[in-house]
């Protein structure tokens, strides 16, 4: 699999959806993470990121206009000691309290599927980051319907011990726009982290489309020390 150029991979995409990328650092001292939103209704646009002790939750930008909370609000990122949880839906909680039950990851989701969104079965897409004794590790997960099919589940995860220097997976929601929109195919793509968290923040901020992006959260978590600095950049102020 090559590595791609990341700005290039969200440029060419017109609606990736929600996305998701991990990886480490070019300098090899960070654990990377990315999540970001976009919207084509007005009730998807109508949120912004907000950052709550050590996670992160939706928040509708003004109340007044938010028509259906469902698969809407919920919070992208918790962190559970050493690991920290993304994903683009109400299941980071499934995996949270599946963790503190002493199950695994995989485990965690066996309960969920994709949402209830027909006919896009939009895919529940997750990422589990653990940092613990200089050491950094991942793993991604998606749930998605059989090729279309809202009756069956198909659910793929994908483990990733040392990971390499200045490389990523990402996974996405949809392939692109259309009507039902596709949902995602293959194994997380790799692509290049370059830069400091400034750095790659405005690089994925501003290869998103202009139109369809909402919100977009990045964590660089130093792997020795295991203290963490964020960025988020909403398109509603």
């Amino acid at each position: 699999m090559n590595i791609k150029n990341l700005e290039k991979t969200l440029s060419e995409n017109e609606y990736p959806g929600r996305g998701i990328v991990i990886g480490k650092s070019e300098d090899g001292k960070y654990a990377v993470s990315a999540y970001w939103i976009m919207g084509r209704s007005e009730n998807s646009r109508n949120r912004v990121f907000v950052e709550d002790g050590e996670g992160l939750r939706t928040q509708a930008f003004d109340e007044s206009k938010m028509v259906d909370p469902h698969l809407i609000i919920y919070w992208p990122v918790r962190v559970l000691g050493n690991k920290t949880i993304v994903t683009n839906g109400d299941q980071t909680d499934t995996i949270n309290d599946g963790l503190k039950a002493g199950k695994t990851f995989e485990q965690s989701l066996l309960c969920r599927e994709f949402e209830d969104d027909a006919p896009n079965y939009t895919p529940r897409i997750s990422g589990l980051m653990n940092v613990e004794g200089g050491k950094f590790d991942f793993a991604m997960s998606i749930l998605k319907s059989d090729n279309g099919d809202g009756s069956r589940c198909n659910r793929y995860t994908y483990d990733y011990s040392n990971p390499k220097e200045g490389v990523g997976r990402y996974i996405h929601t949809y392939m692109g726009n259309g009507s039902p929109l596709p949902s995602f195919e293959g194994e997380p793509e790799l692509v290049e982290l370059k830069g400091n968290i400034d750095e790659l923040t405005d690089k994925i901020w501003n290869s998103l489309n202009a139109d369809n992006k909402v919100s977009l959260f990045v964590r660089y978590i130093d792997i020795a020390t295991g203290k963490y600095e964020s960025r988020i950049v909403n398109r509603n102020k």
